[in-house]
């Protein structure tokens, strides 16, 4: 039998409207009723490209979260900087501050307690592909690291994302161009060592999520597939699951389901969201495939989980799906909010804010 549990709450979705005459943080709220309403549009005091594409930054992780849910994190891609936002208990935002990237053309964050990364993608000739580390202070400031950036593999390596595993010891890093996943470790005063350089199992690693401390999930934008691996203590990668497909176009984006039993992986190419099966011990099976619209016309890219709801950006048209998920994991598709304000292509990233107190999406 087919079974939900519909147990909305009141959430802010964040997205970015990716501008280049001004970047800005679109705020939406979906009530208790599940229908998502405009809030407000705020800016982040940088720039976007301007890019008038589906995927314009080609990266996952642009706009995130802090652990407590107390501030945001956005790139500004066209002006090579950071913003940070403190979050209000209303779901309001208050710039706290911005800080030039440490390199050029930033495309990812990843934050953990106190600490926030930005992968840059550099220019591919003078500037290189780097990580740049920041520590967060308690009203969202942000002081670099060390003056010194973290190059990966090569200079035009081009990373898509960059994400930590939960005991923030091990920051990874899916490098497009080199078909290499970059682990550094973290150390005790912030700065990173490495990387330690994994070959992917297969072409186009793009988006990444840990599924649990030692093992890490990956797409393939080149196999249109979703692999897991187990983390090493020394950095290294071990496959557990190789380049397992779903045999549609674009798989460049994946998120966990709240209780860690799925991965919903965003297929832009085909307008659709695969659902993976995830055992113990990493392995991986497909189990559904679902247009991400009613039509089908939407090409779905960045996603995010809160409780039982996923929710995903329609990268061709500017709208958010809204699914609730089964308890087999299949989607249920409750609503297509169109007037998000974002614009029509172009826009980029998307986080999810519960607001049920003690709550974290």
């Amino acid at each position: 039998m087919y079974y939900t549990t519909d147990m909305r709450q009141s959430c802010m979705v964040y997205s970015m409207s990716n501008a280049v005459d001004g970047n800005q943080v679109i705020a939406m709220r979906q009530h208790t009723s599940g229908n998502l309403t405009f809030v407000k549009a705020y800016d982040t005091g940088g720039k976007g490209t301007g890019a008038k594409n589906v995927d314009p930054l080609m990266s996952q992780g642009s706009i995130i979260l802090s652990d407590d849910g107390h501030f945001l994190f956005v790139v500004n891609a066209g002006s090579n900087d950071i913003s940070s936002f403190r979050i209000t208990n209303s779901g309001a935002l208050i710039l706290a501050d911005v800080k030039h990237c440490g390199g050029f053309f930033p495309v990812s964050l990843a934050a953990d307690y106190d600490l926030l990364y930005v992968a840059n993608r550099g220019n591919g000739s003078s500037i290189a592909s780097n990580v740049t580390g920041y520590r967060v202070d308690v009203n969202g400031g942000l002081t670099k690291i060390t003056s010194q950036a973290n190059p990966l593999s090569s200079r035009d390596a081009q990373p898509t994302c960059i994400v930590f595993n939960y005991e923030s010891r091990k920051v990874a890093v899916s490098e497009l161009n080199t078909n290499l996943i970059s682990v550094f470790t973290v150390l005790a005063d912030g700065s990173l060592n490495g990387p330690v350089l994994n070959n992917s199992s297969g072409a186009g690693p793009f988006g990444s999520v840990f599924l649990t401390n030692e093992i890490l999930l990956v797409t393939e934008a080149g196999e249109n597939a979703l692999s897991s691996y187990k983390v090493n203590r020394d950095g290294t990668l071990s496959v557990i699951s190789s380049s397992i497909p779903n045999y549609q176009a674009a798989t460049c984006w994946v998120v966990l389901s709240q209780n860690k039993r799925f991965a919903y992986t965003s297929n832009a190419g085909t307008h659709s969201i695969s659902t993976y099966e995830i055992d113990y011990n990493g392995h991986l099976s497909v189990s559904n495939v679902i247009y991400s619209t009613r039509d089908g016309a939407g090409a779905p890219i960045d996603s995010r989980v809160c409780s039982n709801n996923l929710y995903v950006l329609n990268g061709n048209e500017g709208s958010i799906s809204v699914f609730l998920t089964d308890w087999e994991g299949r989607l249920i598709r409750t609503e297509v909010f169109r007037n998000t304000q974002l614009p029509k292509i172009g826009s980029q990233g998307l986080a999810i804010l519960s607001m049920q107190p003690n709550y974290r999406c």
